[in-house]
């Protein structure tokens, strides 16, 4: 399947349904491995927060095709402990992981807006930090990877395997799209992955230090997320009608 082929089957619906319905069932590295073959090595990248889900794809994705571009969004706002599993991942697999970086350094960011501004406007700091650098840099592809689950939030409920995206007009696996955390969880142990110490420390979702907090016994996993305010997501992943 060329990737214009490819293509024309997301962009028509009972055709994208069929392909959704036969990869749904299949392990995430299977997922993996359809983007890389259909889409192309050099065609095709994987997104990485640091976070749980997404060492885990780092490590199918690499046992899959160790050339695979691997990428960051690094804001200047991680924690250390995101930095820290960043290294260890890059020991670890011998992988390189490449820094997409914002137009603005923080210092800039401050001059032009004002101090803080992910306090007073949270959307356009993601914006800045996060949604034009992604934009800038999945330019030079025809396809990207997640770690978007269905289960992490309710606008991603409706989240499947393989999406056309519609933000950046191109092809998205979401390989852990049916995987619960404890699915994540127990391929983490049973492959020995490095990941993020603060997922011990009531840390479930792990985005910028400033406007991420603990979670409390009985909160919604992101409810650490932009606490206090209506944000949900940064931007990145815009949500599939159902």
């Amino acid at each position: 399947m060329e990737k214009q082929l490819l293509q024309d089957v997301l962009l028509d619906v009972s055709q994208l349904k069929n392909l959704q319905e036969q990869l749904k069932t299949k392990h995430p590295s299977e997922i993996i491995r359809f983007g890389v073959e259909e889409i192309g090595i050099k065609a095709i990248t994987l997104a990485c927060s640091f976070g749980y889900e997404d060492v885990a794809l780092v490590d199918m994705a690499l046992k899959v095709n160790p050339e695979l571009d691997i990428f960051y969004l690094d804001t200047d706002l991680h924690f250390a402990e995101t930095y820290e599993v960043r290294d260890r991942l890059s020991e670890r697999y011998q992988k390189e992981f490449i820094r997409v970086a914002p137009n603005l350094s923080l210092q800039e960011q401050q001059e032009q807006y004002g101090d803080e501004l992910w306090k007073r406007e949270p959307d356009l700091c993601c914006k800045l930090r996060k949604v034009e650098p992604l934009k800038q840099f999945l330019s030079g592809y025809q396809g990207w990877i997640t770690g978007i689950r269905r289960e992490q939030s309710p606008t991603r409920a409706n989240a499947e395997v393989i999406e056309w995206d519609r933000a950046f007009n191109m092809v998205k696996l979401n390989p852990l799209a049916y995987w619960t955390e404890k699915e994540v969880w127990n391929y983490i142990f049973a492959h020995d992955i490095p990941y993020n110490p603060l997922h011990d420390q009531q840390y479930p979702s792990i985005g910028c230090q400033p406007c991420t907090r603990q979670v409390k016994p009985g909160e919604d996993p992101r409810a650490g997320r932009w606490a206090g305010t209506a944000k949900t997501e940064c931007g990145l992943h815009v949500p599939q009608s159902t």
